[in-house]
Protein backbone atom coordinates (compact mmCIF):
# COMPACT_ATOMS: atom_id res chain seq x y z
CA UNK A 1 0.00 0.00 0.00
CA UNK A 2 1.48 3.26 -1.25
CA UNK A 3 2.10 5.75 1.74
CA UNK A 4 -0.31 9.21 0.68
CA UNK A 5 2.38 12.55 0.25
CA UNK A 6 2.29 14.57 3.02
CA UNK A 7 1.20 17.77 2.26
CA UNK A 8 3.99 20.94 2.51
CA UNK A 9 3.10 24.19 4.18
CA UNK A 10 4.30 26.94 1.81
CA UNK A 11 5.15 30.27 3.64
CA UNK A 12 3.96 33.55 1.51
CA UNK A 13 6.15 35.84 0.22
CA UNK A 14 6.83 39.17 1.54
CA UNK A 15 5.47 41.94 -0.10
CA UNK A 16 7.72 45.30 0.02
CA UNK A 17 5.89 48.09 2.19
CA UNK A 18 4.15 50.82 0.47
CA UNK A 19 5.48 53.72 2.02
CA UNK A 20 3.16 56.88 1.95
CA UNK A 21 4.68 59.82 0.42
CA UNK A 22 3.36 63.26 2.09
CA UNK A 23 0.98 65.49 -0.43
CA UNK A 24 2.62 68.34 -1.87
CA UNK A 25 0.06 71.01 -1.43
CA UNK A 26 0.21 73.61 -3.83
CA UNK A 27 -0.11 77.79 -2.99
CA UNK A 28 -3.64 77.19 -5.80
CA UNK A 29 -5.49 74.82 -3.15
CA UNK A 30 -4.32 76.14 0.06
CA UNK A 31 -4.95 79.96 -1.26
CA UNK A 32 -8.76 78.68 -2.21
CA UNK A 33 -8.71 77.00 1.32
CA UNK A 34 -7.27 80.15 3.06
CA UNK A 35 -10.33 82.14 1.02
CA UNK A 36 -13.01 79.93 2.35
CA UNK A 37 -11.91 79.96 5.97
CA UNK A 38 -12.16 84.07 5.46
CA UNK A 39 -15.47 84.26 3.71
CA UNK A 40 -16.81 81.77 6.42
CA UNK A 41 -16.40 84.64 9.12
CA UNK A 42 -19.51 86.03 9.68
CA UNK A 43 -17.57 89.77 9.98
CA UNK A 44 -16.40 89.12 6.98
CA UNK A 45 -19.38 88.69 5.20
CA UNK A 46 -21.15 91.02 7.06
CA UNK A 47 -18.55 93.55 5.90
CA UNK A 48 -19.31 92.69 2.53
CA UNK A 49 -22.45 93.10 2.54
CA UNK A 50 -22.49 96.82 4.12
CA UNK A 51 -19.86 97.65 1.07
CA UNK A 52 -21.92 96.47 -1.73
CA UNK A 53 -25.09 98.06 -0.53
CA UNK A 54 -24.27 100.65 2.62
CA UNK A 55 -22.35 103.07 0.09
CA UNK A 56 -25.71 103.28 -2.76
CA UNK A 57 -28.27 104.00 -0.06
CA UNK A 58 -25.94 106.42 1.61
CA UNK A 59 -25.56 108.65 -1.42
CA UNK A 60 -28.89 108.00 -2.71
CA UNK A 61 -30.20 109.35 0.53
CA UNK A 62 -28.55 112.22 0.94
CA UNK A 63 -28.69 113.08 -2.63
CA UNK A 64 -32.42 113.94 -2.08
CA UNK A 65 -31.58 116.08 0.95
CA UNK A 66 -31.34 119.88 0.89
CA UNK A 67 -28.79 119.60 2.94
CA UNK A 68 -25.51 118.61 1.54
CA UNK A 69 -22.25 117.82 3.20
CA UNK A 70 -20.80 121.05 1.73
CA UNK A 71 -17.67 120.45 3.79
CA UNK A 72 -16.60 117.06 2.08
CA UNK A 73 -15.14 117.30 -1.48
CA UNK A 74 -17.41 117.30 -4.08
CA UNK A 75 -20.09 117.28 -1.31
CA UNK A 76 -21.67 120.22 -3.23
CA UNK A 77 -22.14 118.79 -6.25
CA UNK A 78 -24.56 115.91 -5.30
CA UNK A 79 -27.64 117.52 -6.09
CA UNK A 80 -26.20 118.14 -10.02
CA UNK A 81 -24.49 115.34 -10.95
CA UNK A 82 -24.58 110.99 -10.03
CA UNK A 83 -20.52 111.20 -10.20
CA UNK A 84 -19.93 113.26 -7.32
CA UNK A 85 -21.57 110.49 -5.03
CA UNK A 86 -18.52 108.07 -5.32
CA UNK A 87 -16.64 110.59 -5.13
CA UNK A 88 -17.49 111.58 -1.41
CA UNK A 89 -17.66 107.80 -0.67
CA UNK A 90 -13.91 107.64 -1.77
CA UNK A 91 -12.85 110.40 0.71
CA UNK A 92 -14.56 108.98 3.57
CA UNK A 93 -13.18 105.56 2.93
CA UNK A 94 -9.76 106.88 2.79
CA UNK A 95 -9.83 108.62 6.04
CA UNK A 96 -11.69 106.08 8.16
CA UNK A 97 -13.17 102.59 5.90
CA UNK A 98 -9.63 101.41 4.34
CA UNK A 99 -7.47 101.10 7.47
CA UNK A 100 -10.58 99.69 9.29
CA UNK A 101 -11.09 96.74 6.22
CA UNK A 102 -7.60 96.34 6.55
CA UNK A 103 -7.40 95.60 10.04
CA UNK A 104 -10.05 93.22 10.39
CA UNK A 105 -8.72 91.23 7.32
CA UNK A 106 -5.30 91.40 6.76
CA UNK A 107 -4.16 92.59 10.49
CA UNK A 108 -6.32 89.31 11.44
CA UNK A 109 -5.41 86.72 9.15
CA UNK A 110 -2.35 84.89 10.97
CA UNK A 111 -3.31 86.14 14.47
CA UNK A 112 -6.36 83.99 13.79
CA UNK A 113 -4.61 80.89 13.90
CA UNK A 114 -2.59 81.92 17.24
CA UNK A 115 -5.65 82.70 18.88
CA UNK A 116 -7.22 79.02 17.89
CA UNK A 117 -3.96 77.48 18.20
CA UNK A 118 -4.05 75.58 14.89
CA UNK A 119 -0.65 76.35 13.26
CA UNK A 120 0.29 72.72 14.03
CA UNK A 121 -2.60 71.26 11.95
CA UNK A 122 -1.92 73.78 9.34
CA UNK A 123 1.82 72.66 9.19
CA UNK A 124 0.72 69.18 8.91
CA UNK A 125 -1.43 69.32 6.43
CA UNK A 126 -0.10 72.15 3.69
CA UNK A 127 4.24 71.21 4.70
CA UNK A 128 5.20 74.95 4.07
CA UNK A 129 5.43 77.93 6.12
CA UNK A 130 6.27 79.73 2.11
CA UNK A 131 3.12 78.40 0.87
CA UNK A 132 1.18 79.05 4.15
CA UNK A 133 2.56 82.64 3.85
CA UNK A 134 1.63 83.46 -0.09
CA UNK A 135 -1.46 81.62 0.31
CA UNK A 136 -2.98 83.76 3.49
CA UNK A 137 -1.58 86.75 2.07
CA UNK A 138 -3.21 86.33 -1.41
CA UNK A 139 -6.52 85.03 -0.06
CA UNK A 140 -6.64 88.67 2.24
CA UNK A 141 -5.47 90.34 -0.71
CA UNK A 142 -8.78 88.99 -2.29
CA UNK A 143 -11.12 90.29 0.20
CA UNK A 144 -9.74 93.66 0.47
CA UNK A 145 -9.96 93.85 -3.33
CA UNK A 146 -13.92 92.93 -3.13
CA UNK A 147 -14.58 95.15 -0.34
CA UNK A 148 -12.93 98.18 -2.08
CA UNK A 149 -14.84 97.29 -5.79
CA UNK A 150 -17.94 96.91 -3.63
CA UNK A 151 -17.40 100.89 -2.17
CA UNK A 152 -16.96 101.65 -5.39
CA UNK A 153 -19.51 100.29 -7.33
CA UNK A 154 -22.59 100.27 -5.00
CA UNK A 155 -21.39 104.26 -4.22
CA UNK A 156 -21.32 104.72 -8.07
CA UNK A 157 -24.63 103.07 -8.83
CA UNK A 158 -26.43 104.91 -5.84
CA UNK A 159 -25.63 108.23 -7.35
CA UNK A 160 -26.64 107.88 -11.11
CA UNK A 161 -29.65 105.70 -9.71
CA UNK A 162 -31.06 109.40 -7.39
CA UNK A 163 -29.14 112.20 -9.98
CA UNK A 164 -28.27 110.71 -13.31
CA UNK A 165 -25.14 110.88 -15.25
CA UNK A 166 -24.58 114.72 -15.45
CA UNK A 167 -21.51 116.83 -16.26
CA UNK A 168 -19.23 117.06 -13.11
CA UNK A 169 -17.53 120.53 -11.89
CA UNK A 170 -13.43 119.58 -11.75
CA UNK A 171 -11.38 120.99 -8.96
CA UNK A 172 -10.23 124.45 -11.26
CA UNK A 173 -13.63 124.87 -12.57
CA UNK A 174 -13.94 123.09 -15.46
CA UNK A 175 -16.86 120.98 -16.71
CA UNK A 176 -16.06 117.56 -17.00
CA UNK A 177 -18.29 115.78 -19.45
CA UNK A 178 -20.55 112.27 -18.31
CA UNK A 179 -17.95 110.39 -20.17
CA UNK A 180 -15.17 112.13 -18.54
CA UNK A 181 -16.13 111.73 -15.33
CA UNK A 182 -16.79 108.05 -15.19
CA UNK A 183 -12.93 107.94 -16.64
CA UNK A 184 -11.93 109.91 -13.79
CA UNK A 185 -13.98 108.47 -11.02
CA UNK A 186 -12.85 104.76 -11.90
CA UNK A 187 -9.29 106.14 -12.20
CA UNK A 188 -9.29 107.73 -8.89
CA UNK A 189 -10.53 104.42 -7.19
CA UNK A 190 -7.51 102.71 -8.89
CA UNK A 191 -5.14 104.82 -7.76
CA UNK A 192 -6.12 104.43 -3.65
CA UNK A 193 -5.79 100.77 -4.25
CA UNK A 194 -1.78 101.35 -3.63
CA UNK A 195 -2.13 102.95 -0.05
CA UNK A 196 -4.79 100.36 0.03
CA UNK A 197 -2.04 97.71 -0.19
CA UNK A 198 0.46 99.50 1.82
CA UNK A 199 -2.21 99.41 4.75
CA UNK A 200 -2.28 95.54 4.27
CA UNK A 201 1.28 94.88 3.94
CA UNK A 202 1.43 97.04 7.92
CA UNK A 203 -1.59 94.56 8.59
CA UNK A 204 0.29 91.16 7.79
CA UNK A 205 3.50 92.60 9.68
CA UNK A 206 1.38 93.30 13.07
CA UNK A 207 -0.40 89.67 12.45
CA UNK A 208 2.93 88.36 12.16
CA UNK A 209 5.04 90.33 14.57
CA UNK A 210 2.26 90.73 17.48
CA UNK A 211 0.55 87.40 16.99
CA UNK A 212 -3.10 87.28 19.13
CA UNK A 213 -2.14 90.94 20.41
CA UNK A 214 -5.42 93.23 20.16
CA UNK A 215 -2.40 95.66 19.11
CA UNK A 216 -1.89 93.89 15.55
CA UNK A 217 -5.33 93.74 14.76
CA UNK A 218 -5.65 97.49 15.39
CA UNK A 219 -1.96 98.43 13.53
CA UNK A 220 -3.05 99.48 10.32
CA UNK A 221 -5.92 102.12 11.43
CA UNK A 222 -3.44 102.86 14.34
CA UNK A 223 -1.10 103.84 11.27
CA UNK A 224 -3.39 105.33 9.38
CA UNK A 225 -4.71 107.86 11.76
CA UNK A 226 -0.77 108.77 12.73
CA UNK A 227 -0.38 109.66 9.06
CA UNK A 228 -3.47 111.41 8.99
CA UNK A 229 -2.18 113.36 12.08
CA UNK A 230 0.91 113.96 10.28
CA UNK A 231 -1.10 115.50 7.02
CA UNK A 232 -2.63 117.78 8.98
CA UNK A 233 0.47 119.27 10.30
CA UNK A 234 2.61 121.97 8.98
CA UNK A 235 5.56 119.61 7.45
CA UNK A 236 7.37 120.50 4.62
CA UNK A 237 6.18 119.09 1.10
CA UNK A 238 8.68 116.26 0.85
CA UNK A 239 7.50 114.60 3.83
CA UNK A 240 4.20 115.03 3.42
CA UNK A 241 4.31 113.27 -0.02
CA UNK A 242 6.57 110.56 1.25
CA UNK A 243 4.02 109.15 3.72
CA UNK A 244 1.56 106.16 1.88
CA UNK A 245 -1.47 108.68 2.86
CA UNK A 246 -0.59 111.19 0.58
CA UNK A 247 -2.25 108.51 -2.36
CA UNK A 248 -5.58 108.75 -0.37
CA UNK A 249 -5.22 112.66 -0.84
CA UNK A 250 -3.44 113.27 -4.07
CA UNK A 251 -6.50 111.52 -6.43
CA UNK A 252 -7.42 115.17 -6.38
CA UNK A 253 -5.11 116.27 -8.97
CA UNK A 254 -6.86 113.76 -11.51
CA UNK A 255 -10.04 116.54 -11.49
CA UNK A 256 -8.01 119.45 -12.83
CA UNK A 257 -7.07 120.48 -16.43
CA UNK A 258 -4.42 119.65 -16.47
CA UNK A 259 -4.30 117.18 -14.01
CA UNK A 260 -1.53 117.05 -11.42
CA UNK A 261 -0.15 114.14 -11.72
CA UNK A 262 3.58 114.36 -9.81
CA UNK A 263 1.98 114.29 -6.70
CA UNK A 264 -0.63 111.27 -7.72
CA UNK A 265 2.27 109.40 -9.13
CA UNK A 266 4.67 109.74 -5.89
CA UNK A 267 2.16 109.35 -3.63
CA UNK A 268 1.53 105.80 -6.04
CA UNK A 269 5.09 104.32 -5.89
CA UNK A 270 5.58 105.52 -2.15
CA UNK A 271 2.40 103.16 -1.45
CA UNK A 272 3.70 100.54 -3.87
CA UNK A 273 7.22 100.11 -1.77
CA UNK A 274 5.98 100.35 1.95
CA UNK A 275 3.42 97.34 0.41
CA UNK A 276 6.22 95.35 -0.59
CA UNK A 277 8.84 96.09 2.40
CA UNK A 278 6.18 95.47 4.53
CA UNK A 279 4.88 92.47 3.40
CA UNK A 280 8.43 90.94 2.74
CA UNK A 281 9.36 91.72 6.69
CA UNK A 282 6.27 89.72 7.57
CA UNK A 283 7.30 87.03 5.24
CA UNK A 284 10.83 86.75 6.91
CA UNK A 285 9.51 87.24 10.29
CA UNK A 286 7.09 84.52 9.50
CA UNK A 287 9.58 82.11 7.85
CA UNK A 288 12.13 82.49 11.70
CA UNK A 289 9.19 81.11 13.77
CA UNK A 290 9.45 78.85 15.97
CA UNK A 291 6.25 76.69 15.41
CA UNK A 292 7.09 73.82 17.79
CA UNK A 293 6.85 76.60 21.30
CA UNK A 294 2.88 77.12 21.39
CA UNK A 295 4.02 80.57 23.48
CA UNK A 296 5.58 81.80 20.32
CA UNK A 297 3.03 84.27 19.05
CA UNK A 298 5.02 87.36 18.54
CA UNK A 299 6.23 89.91 20.84
CA UNK A 300 6.02 93.73 20.90
CA UNK A 301 10.00 94.07 21.10
CA UNK A 302 10.21 91.64 17.82
CA UNK A 303 7.80 94.48 16.43
CA UNK A 304 9.89 97.03 17.25
CA UNK A 305 13.06 96.41 16.00
CA UNK A 306 12.25 93.94 13.12
CA UNK A 307 8.95 95.88 12.11
CA UNK A 308 9.03 100.07 13.23
CA UNK A 309 12.52 100.52 12.82
CA UNK A 310 12.99 99.33 9.16
CA UNK A 311 9.45 101.54 8.14
CA UNK A 312 11.35 104.21 10.43
CA UNK A 313 13.99 103.94 7.70
CA UNK A 314 12.21 103.50 4.84
CA UNK A 315 10.47 106.99 5.49
CA UNK A 316 13.87 108.87 5.85
CA UNK A 317 15.08 107.39 2.99
CA UNK A 318 11.53 108.57 0.68
CA UNK A 319 11.88 112.04 2.23
CA UNK A 320 15.24 112.10 0.81
CA UNK A 321 15.03 110.68 -2.47
CA UNK A 322 11.18 113.15 -2.74
CA UNK A 323 12.89 115.92 -1.78
CA UNK A 324 16.06 115.53 -4.53
CA UNK A 325 13.85 114.12 -7.29
CA UNK A 326 10.96 117.24 -6.93
CA UNK A 327 13.04 119.56 -5.62
CA UNK A 328 10.56 120.22 -2.24
CA UNK A 329 13.00 120.30 0.27
CA UNK A 330 11.50 123.20 2.64
CA UNK A 331 8.04 124.85 3.19
CA UNK A 332 4.46 123.93 2.78
CA UNK A 333 4.24 124.08 -0.78
CA UNK A 334 1.62 127.00 -0.30
CA UNK A 335 2.39 130.03 -1.86
CA UNK A 336 0.73 133.47 -2.65
CA UNK A 337 1.46 132.91 -6.52
CA UNK A 338 -0.18 129.73 -6.63
CA UNK A 339 -3.04 130.58 -4.81
CA UNK A 340 -3.66 133.51 -6.76
CA UNK A 341 -3.22 131.68 -10.01
CA UNK A 342 -5.85 128.78 -8.84
CA UNK A 343 -8.11 130.60 -7.65
CA UNK A 344 -8.14 132.96 -11.09
CA UNK A 345 -8.45 129.71 -12.70
CA UNK A 346 -11.19 128.29 -11.15
CA UNK A 347 -13.25 131.70 -11.10
CA UNK A 348 -12.87 132.37 -14.88
CA UNK A 349 -14.20 128.57 -15.50
CA UNK A 350 -17.02 129.08 -12.82
CA UNK A 351 -18.07 132.63 -14.11
CA UNK A 352 -18.84 131.03 -17.71
CA UNK A 353 -21.08 128.70 -16.15
CA UNK A 354 -23.00 131.33 -14.88
CA UNK A 355 -22.94 133.13 -17.59
CA UNK A 356 -24.73 130.15 -19.23
CA UNK A 357 -27.22 130.08 -16.68
CA UNK A 358 -28.41 133.82 -16.70
CA UNK A 359 -27.99 133.17 -20.95
CA UNK A 360 -25.45 136.00 -21.16
CA UNK A 361 -23.29 136.56 -23.86
CA UNK A 362 -20.87 133.99 -23.81
CA UNK A 363 -17.12 135.09 -22.90
CA UNK A 364 -13.43 133.11 -23.10
CA UNK A 365 -11.41 132.36 -20.45
CA UNK A 366 -8.88 134.51 -22.23
CA UNK A 367 -11.23 137.38 -22.98
CA UNK A 368 -12.31 137.79 -19.30
CA UNK A 369 -8.36 138.02 -18.40
CA UNK A 370 -9.09 137.33 -14.67
CA UNK A 371 -6.65 137.65 -12.10
CA UNK A 372 -6.32 137.63 -8.15
CA UNK A 373 -5.03 139.35 -5.88
CA UNK A 374 -4.85 137.65 -1.68
CA UNK A 375 -2.62 138.67 1.51
CA UNK A 376 -2.75 136.05 4.61
CA UNK A 377 -3.63 138.30 7.50
CA UNK A 378 -1.37 140.97 7.31
CA UNK A 379 0.90 139.66 5.13
CA UNK A 380 0.55 141.20 1.60
CA UNK A 381 3.93 140.45 -0.38
CA UNK A 382 5.18 136.83 -0.30
CA UNK A 383 2.42 135.10 1.88
CA UNK A 384 2.69 130.99 2.43
CA UNK A 385 0.71 128.17 4.35
CA UNK A 386 -2.18 127.03 5.02
CA UNK A 387 -5.18 128.99 6.98
CA UNK A 388 -8.22 130.38 6.97
CA UNK A 389 -7.71 133.85 6.86
CA UNK A 390 -6.78 134.57 3.11
CA UNK A 391 -8.54 137.34 1.59
CA UNK A 392 -8.70 137.94 -2.08
CA UNK A 393 -9.96 139.44 -4.74
CA UNK A 394 -10.41 138.48 -8.52
CA UNK A 395 -10.91 141.33 -11.29
CA UNK A 396 -12.02 140.26 -14.92
CA UNK A 397 -13.06 142.02 -17.86
CA UNK A 398 -15.94 141.68 -20.27
CA UNK A 399 -15.30 141.81 -24.01
CA UNK A 400 -16.24 144.95 -25.47
CA UNK A 401 -16.32 147.19 -21.90
CA UNK A 402 -13.82 149.34 -19.70
CA UNK A 403 -15.08 148.47 -16.86
CA UNK A 404 -13.37 145.91 -14.20
CA UNK A 405 -15.18 143.86 -12.38
CA UNK A 406 -14.41 142.47 -8.50
CA UNK A 407 -15.30 140.25 -6.19
CA UNK A 408 -14.33 139.26 -2.89
CA UNK A 409 -13.48 135.50 -1.80
CA UNK A 410 -12.22 134.05 1.78
CA UNK A 411 -10.27 131.44 1.30
CA UNK A 412 -10.15 128.58 3.44
CA UNK A 413 -6.69 126.37 2.53
CA UNK A 414 -5.94 123.21 4.29
CA UNK A 415 -2.24 121.51 4.61
CA UNK A 416 -2.66 119.63 1.32
CA UNK A 417 -3.41 122.67 -0.59
CA UNK A 418 -7.21 122.04 -1.05
CA UNK A 419 -9.55 125.53 -0.58
CA UNK A 420 -12.42 126.43 -0.26
CA UNK A 421 -13.66 129.94 -1.88
CA UNK A 422 -16.46 131.83 0.12
CA UNK A 423 -17.99 134.71 -2.08
CA UNK A 424 -17.90 137.91 0.38
CA UNK A 425 -19.75 140.00 -2.91
CA UNK A 426 -20.60 141.77 -4.94
CA UNK A 427 -24.39 139.89 -4.07
CA UNK A 428 -25.15 140.25 -8.09
CA UNK A 429 -21.76 138.05 -8.70
CA UNK A 430 -21.48 135.87 -5.51
CA UNK A 431 -23.38 137.13 -3.07
CA UNK A 432 -26.28 134.47 -2.99
CA UNK A 433 -26.71 130.87 -2.65
CA UNK A 434 -28.74 130.61 -5.81
CA UNK A 435 -28.95 132.77 -8.74
CA UNK A 436 -32.58 133.58 -10.38
CA UNK A 437 -32.98 131.92 -14.01
CA UNK A 438 -35.01 131.90 -16.91
CA UNK A 439 -36.01 128.22 -15.60
CA UNK A 440 -36.14 128.93 -12.27
CA UNK A 441 -33.81 129.02 -9.02
CA UNK A 442 -30.09 127.33 -9.51
CA UNK A 443 -27.43 126.85 -7.63
CA UNK A 444 -24.85 129.79 -7.80
CA UNK A 445 -21.89 128.08 -8.94
CA UNK A 446 -19.50 131.18 -7.53
CA UNK A 447 -20.96 131.31 -4.20
CA UNK A 448 -18.77 128.52 -2.83
CA UNK A 449 -16.36 126.50 -4.70
CA UNK A 450 -13.24 124.03 -3.91
CA UNK A 451 -9.76 124.20 -5.41
CA UNK A 452 -6.33 122.52 -5.41
CA UNK A 453 -3.08 124.43 -5.03
CA UNK A 454 -0.35 121.74 -6.76
CA UNK A 455 2.21 121.69 -3.77
CA UNK A 456 5.34 120.58 -5.72
CA UNK A 457 7.61 123.34 -7.45
CA UNK A 458 6.65 124.06 -11.19
CA UNK A 459 9.80 123.42 -12.16
CA UNK A 460 11.76 120.70 -10.30
CA UNK A 461 15.04 120.99 -9.77
CA UNK A 462 17.35 118.92 -12.46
Amino acid sequence: MNASPTATAVAPTPRPAITARPTRVSVARGYRFELVKLVSQWRIRLLVLACWIAPALFVAAVSQQSTLPADTLFGRWMLATGWAGPLVILGFSGTWALPLLTSVVAGDVFAAEDRLGTWRHLLVAIRSPRRIFLAKALASLTVILLLVAGLAASSTVGGLAAIGSRPLVGLDGHLLSPGDAAGKVLLAWLCVLAPTLALAGIGLLGSVALGRSPMGLLLPAVVALAMQLAQMLPLPVAVRLALPSWAFIAWNGLFTSPAQLGPLLIGIVVSLVWAVIATLIAYLLFLRRDFTNLTDDGSARRAVTAGLLPLAGLVAVTVAVVAVATGATAGSGIRQDKVQRSLAEDFAHLYRMQTAQLHRPDATEAQLKSTAACTKGDVKDGAQGAGNDWRCVVSWHLPGTQAVGQAIYQLDITTDGRFVADGDGPKEVNGYFIVRTSTGDAPNPLWQFDGNVDLLPATPKG
